[in-house]
């Protein structure tokens, strides 16, 4: 797609010579450097191959130098809000890139931060946003479950008893509606955190049909207004996960959902070749995009049927 194309290429502009990029308080931000690498991966670059194969290298190794001796990927005395953001996010990155090309300097790096994933879930079977067994929300739940099954995908071994637990603590999460809420007390559905769980739930293996039938009959019924798009500060979090939600249940919800989305981000497509989102970044927004818009196409092994 001539449009993905084009953000690509803006993205490649914007990676810097220490291989990250981001703006004002993302600047360096590990998961928006990850996010952007999943969008390289998506379109067939790899390290040291394909058209960007160079700046895919710059970002695997702006990740690695940020691989912790206790398996955090991350750098704690930066004061970010959300550390475990990060880390899932850069573990399934290098989880993507190992599983393809098998680096040898990738697997201690990502190896350690499985560990960790694991040894965090708190006894309710989620993950939040610090490395320890606290407390758990299913926005940061998603990005833990989706490394571990792109690294058990990869060869590295994730604990049965990590995989159940999780599975409890989402499937908890689903309320009447189809929808599913933040954590595990009371709480409305809402579209962004509904897309995540059923993402979770896939990246979990959970095969029951009528879970998800409920669920993207709920994405379907409130798929965020033309308007949102500038004004909701989760407006690309909410469309990425529901995108691949949606992609892993195909038929007519996906199409429908696909054509109506779709449409709207090649309207808000910027002359360069990005897109706008000023609560986060414009490299976190067009990685995002890229990402949504080449869903039916990508190459990344998470992504596939």
């Amino acid at each position: 797609m001539q449009a993905v194309e084009k953000a690509i290429a803006w993205l490649a502009s914007r990676v810097q010579n220490d291989g990250s990029f981001g703006q004002t308080a993302y600047q360096q931000n590990l998961a928006v450097v990850s996010l952007g690498g999943l969008a390289f991966l998506g379109l067939g670059n790899l390290p040291g191959r394909g058209p960007y194969g160079k700046h895919v290298s710059r970002l695997v190794d702006f990740v690695l130098q940020h691989a912790q001796q206790n398996g955090l990927i991350g750098v704690p005395d930066q004061g970010v809000r959300g550390l475990m953001y990060g880390h899932g996010f850069a573990s399934l990155f290098l989880a993507q890139v190992y599983g393809v090309t098998r680096q040898p300097e990738v697997r201690p790096a990502l190896m350690n931060a499985i560990e960790l994933i694991v040894s965090t879930q708190n006894e309710e079977g989620g993950w939040r946003y610090e490395p320890a067994k606290k407390d758990a929300d299913i926005s940061v739940t998603v990005c833990q479950t989706m490394a571990l099954r792109a690294a058990r995908n990869a060869g590295f071994f994730v604990p049965g008893k990590t995989v159940t637990l999780a599975r409890n603590y989402v499937l908890n999460l689903q309320n009447a509606d189809g929808g599913f809420r933040y954590v595990t007390a009371e709480g409305e559905s809402a579209y962004p955190r509904t897309g995540a769980a059923m993402v979770a739930l896939s990246s979990l293996g959970v095969k029951k049909k009528g879970i998800y039938t409920l669920g993207s009959r709920y994405l379907m019924q409130n798929v965020p207004a033309n308007a949102e798009y500038a004004g909701n500060p989760h407006y690309f979090y909410g469309q990425y996960y529901a995108a691949h939600a949606l992609w892993q249940q195909g038929g007519d919800e996906w199409k429908s959902w696909y054509k109506q989305v779709g449409d709207l981000l090649l309207r808000k497509q910027m002359p360069s070749g990005a897109w706008e989102d000023e609560a986060i970044c414009n490299e976190y927004a067009t990685a995002m995009a890229c990402l949504i818009l080449s869903m039916p196409k990508t190459f990344l092994p998470l992504l596939r049927k």
